[in-house]
């Protein structure tokens, strides 16, 4: 086993030191007696040191492949990790499951509303009308009748199973209040599900608690073995979410990714129970956002005249999200990360001297037009984007371009601003202040927080660098909002079920008062643009979102990644199935 294959590993690299050092000590006793000139035992000394680094290095990377589950030679037929079947991603608060099945109607089945209803409900039974029927689609049908006679052992017609109970034809919808119109943080995601010989219904006093409802009924739907019909278990789920801001960040400005494209991307998002679109939707390299106010943005500022998001194309990806429960959050990162709005408006960014001549900074803070420019700017976003929070970013600002800025050092002096830290503070000061006169609230990055910026209560920072654990407890305890992303960033690939890193990720794992932990609102995984486009940029995210979906999801003794492992396999072969690519998450295996 591997514990048995490193310490024989360990055995060898302690025999090969042992040898090196013998050496190392007899080319020594040479020189001592004049044995050898000085020089040559010097060159065979080196060469025992150089062969002993090789072979160090040989024996470390063979305890890799062997060891670290990725890859071995020796392995057993089939998938390395079989897939669960009816099982719900992400892991329900409670759910109660037994034996007793119902077979599903494909014909007559419907979902059928008892209380109130609305436009978002009414659009999700479409969806999850089609989603839970095309489980058993024919082209399904057709393959699993096709691989009869490899494993018939035990496969047999389910209607002469002990366990069939009945037939289903309607799921109850029971909304017990009036729909919401928008999502919102800390809005009510908690649902009941109950399938049994007498009744079966979701309930929810929310339509959000509905809408991840239907997903986990959805999942719970398979096809029978014999691939004749579907079936659902009798099971029992009370439901609701751990954390209220459970997020995915895209970067649509290092590489354009088109509407449709994003569109799938909240598909996939709905059916991890994700609820936060992070649109970082600009940066250094493109401004794709067509303002209205200042269409030159976009006109000199996006890569192409086709890479922009109209207005109505934000529209419509807002629209989207909202129908299945997502706030869509902005992120105009400011005073860094903004060059490509200098392709249009150099004068709102710094001029760079010295050896940085003739390039340009970050935002220039000493001057009332650059605060008059994004006033206005800010105005038609809290406009455009209706979610209460509005990213502000206020990260990676490189000091080098206002400290070779003669106009810079001389409002430093004459404000008394004795640190670019200050500096960059009195900026997202005006910034910060400007989004809470719009009625808005703010999100930074921490660098705000850690350079000493004074938030207005409630303004959430987002840790993504650094030692989380420290940065949670010191924000939390200085009683502010914070988000963890530092140990979700999906742009950083490792080999062979890297999704593992992240379930082992909690945003509740720091020293804190209960107090402090209830100020984490939860967290965020990075889906950053440099290495991804339209082609990769789904398989890149599904299904590794997914671990970060379950860890804000469900309960805190969720955490066991070899008990997850199938769970996630069979939600890999379902995401794939329902158009969301995803990469196959432990090795080698299949979907049918």
């Amino acid at each position: 086993d591997r514990i048995a294959l490193r310490v024989k590993f360990l055995l060898f690299l302690f025999y090969n030191n042992l040898l090196y050092f013998r050496n190392k000590s007899d080319c020594r006793h040479r020189i001592i007696q004049g044995k050898g000139d000085k020089k040559t035992v010097t060159r065979r000394l080196l060469g025992l040191v150089s062969v002993n680094m090789k072979y160090v290095l040989l024996l470390l990377n063979t305890w890799f492949l062997y060891t670290n589950g990725a890859y071995s030679y020796i392995v057993d037929p089939g998938p390395v990790v079989k897939a669960t079947k009816g099982e719900i991603w992400p892991k329900p608060k409670s759910q109660t499951t037994n034996a007793k099945f119902a077979m599903i109607n494909r014909s007559a089945f419907q979902f059928q509303i008892s209380n109130h209803t609305c436009d978002i409900l009414e659009k999700a039974i479409e969806r999850y009308q089609k989603l839970t029927l095309d489980v058993g689609n024919s082209a399904r049908r057709s393959l699993f009748r096709s691989s009869r006679g490899r494993n018939d052992q035990g496969r047999k017609s389910p209607r002469s199973d002990g366990n069939f109970k009945k037939t289903l034809e309607v799921m109850q919808l029971n909304l017990k209040t009036p729909c919401e119109s928008l999502p919102y943080l800390s809005m009510d995601e908690s649902y009941d599900l109950v399938i049994d010989d007498t009744q079966a219904s979701i309930e929810s006093f929310s339509v959000w608690g509905m809408l991840r409802g239907l997903e986990s009924f959805s999942q719970m739907v398979v096809l029978s073995d014999d691939g004749s019909m579907l079936r659902v278990n009798f099971t029992r789920i009370s439901d609701e979410p751990r954390f209220s801001h459970r997020g995915l960040l895209v970067d649509t400005s290092r590489h354009f990714v088109s509407v449709p494209t994003l569109i799938r991307i909240l598909d996939g998002m709905a059916y991890n129970k994700l609820n936060v679109f992070h649109w970082h939707i600009v940066d250094d390299h493109s401004f794709p956002y067509q303002s209205e106010r200042f269409p030159e943005l976009s006109d000199k500022g996006a890569f192409h005249p086709t890479m922009v998001y109209s207005p109505d194309d934000v529209q419509r990806v807002i629209e989207e999200a909202r129908l299945r429960g997502i706030r869509v959050m902005s992120e105009f990162d400011t005073p860094g990360h903004t060059r490509s709005w200098g392709v249009s408006h150099p004068e709102l960014l710094t001029e760079c001297f010295d050896q940085y001549r003739g390039k340009l900074g970050p935002m220039d803070p000493t001057k009332e037009m650059t605060y008059a420019f994004l006033e206005e700017l800010f105005r038609e976003i809290v406009h455009v984007f209706p979610d209460q929070y509005v990213h502000l970013g206020g990260d990676e600002v490189g000091f080098e371009c206002w400290a070779s800025n003669a106009e810079v050092m001389e409002y430093m002096k004459v404000n008394r601003l004795y640190s670019f830290e200050m500096l960059e503070e009195k900026f997202i000061q005006r910034i910060v202040d400007q989004i809470d006169a719009l009625n808005r609230s703010s999100l930074v990055w921490q660098e705000v927080y850690v350079n000493g910026v004074r938030l207005p209560k409630g303004t959430v920072v987002h840790i993504w660098t650094g030692n989380r654990q420290d940065l949670l407890n010191r924000i939390t305890r200085d009683g502010l909002p914070a988000l963890l992303s530092s140990c979700w960033y999906l742009d950083h690939l490792s080999t062979g079920g890297d999704w593992r890193k992240f379930y082992n990720c909690d945003p509740h794992d720091f020293v804190g008062t209960q107090a402090q932990k209830k100020l984490v609102l939860g967290g965020e995984a990075c889906m950053w643009g440099e290495v991804v486009n339209d082609q990769n940029i789904l398989q890149r995210i599904f299904p590794r979102v997914s671990a970060t979906a379950e860890k804000l999801w469900s309960q805190e003794a969720v955490k066991n990644a070899d008990q997850a492992a199938a769970r996630l396999e069979e939600h890999t072969c379902r995401m794939n199935l329902r158009n969301v690519p995803a990469q196959p998450p432990n090795g080698p295996g299949f979907c049918v």
